[in-house]
């Protein structure tokens, strides 16, 4: 069941709210900005996401492909989630910048692997101990 979800960024410049299921999963990818920054993200439709404050402090990189626009605050570092540039709107909510999600969801929370590192996102990669 989808519930509203409070985020921000370390110093709270940033801050967004999200509706998560997260009995439908969530991704941890062995790529290298994924692997990198440690992230554990939830995929989140459009309409399902709204930024709230700090639009003005958002800085972005790309890289490879620039198919995602990984969005970080200005003034903390921190990235509490990334974009699909171009196309329908879609976002990964770093779950770690989540301000009010209790540990027993995310313990539950199914987690998919994907292989980024090697351009596959279909199947998991051969470890996912580290990740």
């Amino acid at each position: 069941m989808k519930k509203t979800y409070q985020g921000s960024c370390h110093c709270g410049t940033v801050r967004f709210e999200a509706d998560i299921d997260f009995a439908e999963g969530t991704v941890k990818c062995n790529c290298s900005m994924c692997g990198k920054g440690r992230n554990w993200l939830a995929a989140v439709k459009g309409d399902a996401f709204r930024l709230l404050a700090g639009e003005a402090e958002l800085a972005e990189y790309q890289f490879g492909r620039k198919a995602i626009r990984h969005r970080f605050c200005k003034r903390c570092g921190l990235r509490p989630f990334s974009q699909k540039a171009g196309g329908e709107a879609f976002y990964a909510v770093n779950v770690a910048c989540l301000d009010d999600v209790e540990p027993a969801d995310l313990v539950a929370a199914p987690v998919i692997h994907v292989d980024g590192r090697h351009d596959d996102f279909k199947n998991p990669p051969k470890e996912t101990r580290h990740l």
